[in-house]
């Protein structure tokens, strides 16, 4: 490979890995060309890069972005993911592919802004609940007390205006 295509790679997946908020490390081995490729549409639909680099590359870009807690993950050989939007997509899209299709790709672990993830945390990653989920439960937990408040007040008032109706009823004859 010539140098200054080799500079020009290193440029890119600087780029990559400074932008990104989660990079997923797998190792592809075993995968035939046609899971590589349903893989690949699946994680570009979702808005998630996914590149196969030489590692030695790979560490001098990490190096570059300061995210040396990557070198660690770039044993064999190696293809990131690169999610820019939700933390969770790559996650739950590698995931769901391994189980869906019975691939043999393997996670190898990734890297949360500074922190870097085991394969185990990418997992717990991947089931995790959406962000509006998340959001909806929070919504409900806060509204819980309200809505107890709400009831344990209006509890006389509904008391006495079924009192009242009760002998309305009753004075009308009925």
């Amino acid at each position: 490979m010539l140098k200054q295509k080799k500079e020009q790679l290193i440029e890119e997946l600087t780029k990559s890995l400074s932008r990104c908020t989660i990079a997923i490390a797998t190792d592809y081995r075993g995968l035939t060309a046609k899971e590589m490729l349903q893989l690949r549409r699946r994680l570009t639909a979702m808005g998630i890069e996914y590149k196969v680099i030489k590692n030695t590359l790979t560490r001098f870009a990490a190096d570059k972005a300061d995210k040396k807690q990557l070198e660690p993950l770039l044993t064999g050989p190696v293809a990131i993911a690169f999610g820019y939007d939700d933390v969770l997509k790559p996650a739950q899209v590698l995931r769901e592919h391994i189980r869906a299709d019975g691939s043999v790709l393997q996670i190898k672990g990734g890297i949360l802004g500074d922190k870097l993830l085991t394969p185990e945390d990418v997992v717990a990653l991947a089931t995790m609940p959406s962000r509006e989920v998340l959001i909806a439960r929070l919504m409900g937990q806060l509204q819980a007390p309200l809505q107890a408040l709400h009831n344990v007040l209006s509890a006389p008032l509904r008391g006495f205006l079924n009192v009242i109706q009760a002998r309305a009823k009753h004075l009308e004859g009925g």
